[in-house]
Formats: structure tokens, C-alpha cells, sequence
């Protein structure tokens, strides 16, 4: 049996059904690590890597690559994702006026916040996206999550897994030199990340995080949020599965709202098709939202597209996703 096209063009656009069924077979991991396992593809992040990782550290600059998580944020409430509400409990003013209680004299201040998990900058853990009534592993869906969370898969389980090397391909500017930003729609495909990366001259290996500039982030800075939750953006096409399959990478991460192109590369309805092959079957762990274009700039002036990379979910036990935030260490 030939393997799925990596060609974006040759996608039967009137049948995702097949498309997906086709990549999901061909590139599955469901026991690759074991009947037992809850990391996937983080797997491939050992300690060998993080030692790797940890010798390119050679001038102690960190470029952190969050977005802001505030009320002045893309979301627009679609399945009940909103921005993040923020609330002081305790106050200055409350100090000064001496009625908060302390004895002599001390004052404090304190807060809560109310939000998605994925609302700003985020990991989809492995029990977010399901196949068919499948969840990572082979598993069924309603034995994984339930409401009372990911019984199996949480995100806590990543707490101490995501430190390794990290690759910028800056894609954006790779085929948009003069803008550094993709269309709304562009399809990126396995030779275009390949031909990004030889052009920098870095090599993709097992046990990296692989994290993708499109720009649509800078524009998003530049013309207001406007659709950028939810709506057109360029993004990885449905035919790089193989290519996320075969690079053995841990994880992957996007300046983004949705990781694949929007809209969907589909003429029928079609939601997601790249997420639903990576997350249940390959157990890849995607970040989306990343601020990406700080860490270009530093990469270029650098001539210099590799760094350890250190992006641990909150330990939010039964969670599948988790706000981040990540940081690219020189």
C-alpha cells in the first residue's frame, strides 16, 4: 500500500472522511510506548535530549513566547472560550484604609482568575481531540474523559516532560520574505517545512519541538484580533502528518489559533482533520497561540534557529490543555 500523498493539491477535497481514515492508519503509535502509556509522542524526550538541549544554553538569554493572558485577548466566546477575567480580592486601597483585618500595620494584595484553559497561549493535551470514539492509545473516548476530566491522559502527567530542544521554522518569512506573513488559507506542506528548515540550516531530530511562524500573530497585532480566533489562517496542511509522523518530533506549536490551515482544505464541512489524526493516533501534543515573532528576530540576528526550549503545563490534574508559558533559552 502506497503512503497518504504529501502533496496538498492531490487532497480528494470532497471526501475527509478518507483522507483522515488513510493518514490515521498509516501513521498510528497506538501502542508504540506501551498498553499503559499517557505521554505520546513526549516520548521521545529522554534524558539524552534534555542534555542535548541544555548545551546550547551558551548566553543565558530568555525570550519568552506568551501571549498575554488579559481581557484584551482573541477570544470570542465559541464553545464558551473566553478571555481571561481577572479579580483582586485584596487591594492597596484596601490596606491603606486598615480593613483588611492584619495586625500591625501589614497590607496585602490578592487575586483569582477565571478562564479557559485555552483561551491565550496553550498545549491541547492527548485528551482533547478524539477519532471516531477513540482517545491516544486505542483507548475509548468516555473511559478517558468524563466529568470529572481526563481520567487517564490528564496533562499533569507533562509536568515534567517538556524540556528539550526547540527548532523555529520561520515559514512566514521563509516564502514571504518582504512581509514575513502567510495568506489567510495557505496550506503549508512537508517540502516547504523541509526546504524552511534547510534554508536556515537546522536539522529537525527525535525529541525536538518543532514550533512554526506563519506571522498571522503580527498581523492579528497590527489590524486588531478581528478573526483570529476561530477564523482563516494559514497553518500546517492535512498532508503533513507523515512528515510529523517520520521527524519523531515531541511536540509541535504555532503562532496560530488552530495549528492547520483554516479553512479546513475540504469543498464538504469538514473541522479539524489534521488534529484528529495527530492528537488520538499519533499522541502528539500542539500548542497554539505562541508569540513567535520575538524569538524570529532573535533566531535571524543569531543566525540561529535552535535553543532549549522549557514549556511545562500547569499541573491541573485531569486537564486536557493547560495555558503556558514557554520559554526559548540561548
Amino acid at each position: 500500500m502506497s503512503a497518504p500523498s504529501e502533496v496538498p493539491a492531490e487532497i480528494n477535497r470532497n471526501n475527509p472522511e478518507a483522507e483522515i481514515a488513510v493518514r490515521a492508519e498509516a501513521y498510528r503509535n497506538w501502542g508504540r510506548w506501551g498498553e499503559a502509556d499517557v505521554l505520546g509522542t513526549l516520548n521521545f524526550i529522554d534524558k539524552r535530549k534534555r542534555v542535548e538541549a541544555a548545551a546550547l544554553v551558551t548566553e543565558g538569554a530568555v525570550i519568552s513566547l506568551s501571549q498575554a493572558f488579559d481581557t484584551d485577548g482573541p477570544q470570542k466566546g465559541w464553545r464558551r472560550r473566553t478571555n481571561p477575567v481577572h479579580t483582586m480580592t485584596d487591594t492597596g486601597t484596601d490596606a491603606e484604609r486598615g480593613n483588611q483585618g492584619f495586625p500591625h500595620g501589614i497590607g496585602g494584595a490578592d487575586d483569582v482568575i477565571s478562564m479557559p484553559l485555552q483561551c491565550s497561549t496553550q498545549w491541547d493535551g492527548l485528551g482533547h481531540i478524539f477519532d471516531h470514539g477513540f482517545a491516544w492509545n486505542g483507548r475509548r473516548a468516555g473511559d478517558v474523559v468524563t466529568s470529572e476530566g481526563d481520567l487517564v491522559t490528564g496533562i499533569e502527567h507533562a509536568v515534567s516532560a517538556i524540556v528539550t530542544r526547540g527548532v523555529l521554522l520561520d515559514i512566514g518569512r521563509h516564502l514571504s520574505s518582504e512581509s514575513g506573513e502567510l495568506p489567510d488559507g495557505y496550506a503549508i506542506s512537508a517540502a516547504e517545512l523541509d526546504a524552511c528548515a534547510a534554508e536556515q540550516g537546522v536539522k529537525i531530530t527525535p525529541g525536538d519541538i518543532v514550533l512554526i511562524r506563519t506571522g498571522r500573530l503580527s498581523r492579528a497585532r497590527r489590524e486588531g484580533w478581528g478573526d483570529y480566533a476561530g477564523g482563516p489562517s494559514a497553518g500546517l496542511s492535512l498532508t503533513t502528518a507523515g512528515w510529523i509522523h517520520r521527524t519523531e518530533i515531541a511536540a509541535i506549536a504555532t503562532d496560530t489559533w488552530g495549528f492547520e490551515v483554516r479553512p479546513n482544505e475540504f469543498d464538504v464541512p469538514s473541522f479539524q482533520p489534521l488534529h484528529q489524526v495527530v492528537i488520538p493516533n499519533i499522541g502528539l501534543t500542539v500548542g497554539e497561540m505562541w508569540d513567535l515573532d520575538s524569538l524570529a528576530v532573535s533566531c535571524a540576528e543569531r543566525r540561529r534557529w535552535d535553543f532549549m526550549l522549557s514549556a511545562p503545563p500547569l499541573a491541573i490534574t485531569g486537564a486536557v490543555g493547560s495555558p503556558i508559558n514557554p520559554v526559548a533559552i540561548f
